[in-house]
């Protein structure tokens, strides 16, 4: 996946990606024309929870107990500069040159300068990471419709166009070019999955008390975040929006 978008996707996603309410039922008045699924998914949204509850979060809390801090930081930084990469390559195929050089310098630095990226040299030369790209953005940056809204099984909120995103994110990121070999590949996508939920649990007992349908929470949360992703956090107020290209378009014909 997009070590962004999609292993992380944004990063919350993968907190709560099995988070919920164990209840299938729909409450009245909670539909949303974004999700014509629903009853389908929140059966998931409550599979996924029990996962969460039963394994994911457990193996989570014993990961951060026995790994020092410094160990799991040297993690985290090793697959987001793997994610860096990967967000720098959908950013060309965004036609946006200039923030994928930005985000490619910042991991040709943390590469070379920081223990293939155990090290945050980058952040300390003023280049942060900026923004998280996946395939899905850099769909629904070329006009293609998210489509409704899904919950998918262990990965979580997703949409359409943003789950076939993640089968190319899967199948193109990074790391399958840095770990050669199945077993490799498999067991470093466990591990970046288990350290980004060890990484995320204080913010999953703070979701864990809200009193509210945490299902509609998170998929209103889930799909605001993604609109804002795909504006770059200036998503316009009328809905929908042209897409970027049939704006070069207009003004192309406006001449």
């Amino acid at each position: 996946m997009a070590e962004g978008g999609s292993v992380r996707r944004g990063l919350v996603i993968l907190l709560l990606a099995g988070l919920g309410t164990g209840c299938a039922t729909v409450p009245e008045g909670s539909g949303s024309p974004r999700d014509p699924w629903e009853p389908f998914n929140r059966q998931v949204f409550a599979f996924n929870d029990a996962v969460d509850r039963e394994f994911s979060k457990p193996v989570a809390e014993a990961y951060q107990a026995i790994l020092p801090h410094l160990v799991r930081k040297g993690v985290t930084n090793f697959f987001g500069n793997l994610g860096d990469a990967w967000s720098a390559a959908n950013l060309l195929l965004q036609a946006k040159p200039r923030l994928a050089l930005e985000m490619g310098m910042r991991t040709l630095v943390n590469s070379s300068f920081g223990l293939g990226g155990v090290l945050d040299f980058a952040e300390d030369m003023g280049l942060e990471r900026f923004t998280v790209e996946d395939v899905g953005q850099t769909l629904g940056y070329w006009g293609i419709a998210s489509g409704p809204y899904l919950v998918l099984p262990l990965l979580g909120p997703s949409t359409v166009r943003d789950g076939v995103g993640l089968v190319v994110d899967y199948q193109r990121s990074t790391i399958n070019y840095v770990f050669d070999g199945v077993a490799p590949r498999n067991a470093a996508g466990l591990l970046n999955l288990l350290n980004t939920r060890s990484n995320l649990l204080s913010a999953g007992r703070v979701f864990d008390e809200i009193a509210l349908d945490r299902y509609l929470l998170l998929r209103d949360g889930y799909l605001a975040r993604r609109r804002s992703q795909l504006y770059d956090g200036e998503p316009p107020d009328d809905e929908p929006a042209p897409a970027p290209y049939k704006g070069l378009l207009q003004r192309e014909d406006a001449k």
